[in-house]
């Protein structure tokens, strides 16, 4: 174990763990508002992220963009792939809740079917993109589509630079925009969940649907709104995502949408607040794990952390239900 990097260099594996978990946040934030109003676990949902980010590798392409663009152009680039990430991911996941699980509600399936029906979905859209999709296109776009199953990179929309150092920790540009980025999104969709109209609407289901329904409130409109936040939230971290990381593959949300539901749990799942939290404590856990014992351990103790929190606290760090959220 490796105490002496972990404790000499504290500081700097704290700013790479932020950065990371804030990602895992913005991605968690679509587990935790379907739990809050439906008490569903949307596994589909990781998939959501993984067209994200091919939304983005798509348009990055269309344009034909090389490393390091001047400024204004990385600006408008990062522009135009979050609204084209945004649309894909929450146009997915609008269409997963209108194609499969609408029927099922109708039908008043029991919880286990829409388990099943999730984890179905999620693989899927996985097959579409790494198998079906290259043989619909051909050799339309074979630098996108033709080698999805392997490793796909993508350009350097603004190339990664040391802003300024406190205390020997060094934050550099892309840990800065990834982090203050995530925490304005989740700002904006705490705020709107608590402060509007329609975010009433949203609690007020969560809480009590039958009661939402006889004071007026369109539980149909309700759920379509959380499945196109959360896919909106998944579309911003996948943008995130390519400028921190920058590749991606049709099995990417697996591990990643796996790690944002831990990090919904720990926070307390349906609870908004509760996923930033799980999720930047996640991803600080990781990096200090991974410094500890090794890189490969990193997946093995994010779960054990998740394990042994739960020991503990059953209804995560926060365990407040969006029903009962409150500004």
């Amino acid at each position: 174990m490796n105490f002496d990097d972990l404790f000499g260099h504290i500081g700097q594996h704290t700013v790479d763990g932020l950065s990371k978990g804030a990602i895992y946040a913005l991605i968690a934030l679509g587990y935790t508002l379907v739990y809050g109003v439906l008490r569903l676990i949307n596994f589909a949902h990781s998939e959501v992220f993984m067209v994200g980010t091919f939304a983005v590798l798509g348009l990055w392409t269309a344009f034909g963009v090389e490393n390091n663009p001047p400024i204004g152009q990385a600006v408008l680039l990062l522009v135009l792939g979050l609204i084209v990430a945004a649309l894909a991911s929450g146009g997915t996941a609008l269409a997963i809740e209108r194609i499969a699980y609408r029927p099922l509600r109708r039908k008043n399936a029991p919880p286990l079917i829409f388990l099943i029906t999730a984890i179905g979905l999620s693989l899927v859209l996985v097959e579409i993109f790494g198998l079906v999709l290259p043989k619909l296109l051909g050799e339309a776009v074979p630098s996108i589509f033709g080698r999805a199953r392997i490793i796909l990179g993508m350009p350097t929309i603004i190339e990664q630079k040391t802003l300024f150092t406190i205390f020997g920790t060094s934050i550099t540009n892309i840990q800065l925009i990834v982090f203050v980025s995530a925490v304005v999104m989740m700002a904006l969709l705490d705020w709107f969940i608590n402060r509007t109209r329609y975010g009433r609407g949203v609690r007020a289901v969560a809480q009590n649907p039958e009661t939402a329904a006889l004071m007026g409130v369109n539980q149909e409109r309700v759920i379509m709104l959380i499945f196109v936040l959360g896919g909106i939230m998944a579309g911003a971290a996948a943008l995130l995502w390519s400028m921190r990381f920058g590749f991606t593959q049709n099995s990417i949300g697996f591990v990643l949408g796996l790690k944002a539901f831990t990090a919904a749990v720990l926070g307390g799942i349906g609870n908004l607040r509760g996923a930033l939290v799980g999720g930047l404590f996640l991803g600080i856990v990781e990096v200090y794990g991974a410094t500890l014992f090794q890189s490969s351990w990193e997946d093995v103790i994010a779960f054990v952390v998740l394990v042994v929190v739960l020991m503990f606290r059953p209804t995560g760090i926060l365990g407040e239900s969006l029903g009962r959220a409150r500004a």
